[in-house]
């Protein structure tokens, strides 16, 4: 019988689980959640060229109190353990690793 996502075996992490590839997850969730505040900070360097450390200030502040609000979030880190487990149970019963999504490369 295998182990469910619920049992101790199944959720047991790795380093690299819960120090690399979980906070990965948890940065790709946050950009998305943040995307309003990306959008602008990408428009204002954009629109100003050499002078977006000066002009862009408030931007970039919005959007790392933004990012840093998930990132220090001990709900979203479990949300995010928890959507990774579930990942890599459904990977370890089909084999068939899920698509990983192509980020616009203006982010």
């Amino acid at each position: 019988m295998e182990p469910s996502l619920g049992s101790a075996e199944e959720q047991t992490l790795r380093h690299v689980e819960k120090d690399v590839l979980i906070p990965k997850l948890m940065r790709e969730k946050a950009k998305e959640l943040c995307s309003d505040k990306v959008q602008a900070f990408t428009k204002c360097c954009q629109d100003t060229g050499v002078l977006m450390v000066v002009k862009c200030q408030e931007e970039n502040k919005a959007l790392k109190a933004c990012l840093t609000g998930y990132y220090t979030d001990p709900a979203f880190y479990e949300e995010c353990k928890l959507e990774y487990l579930k990942q890599r149970e459904e990977f370890r019963a089909t084999g068939i690793p899920q698509k990983q999504q192509k980020l616009p490369t203006s982010m």
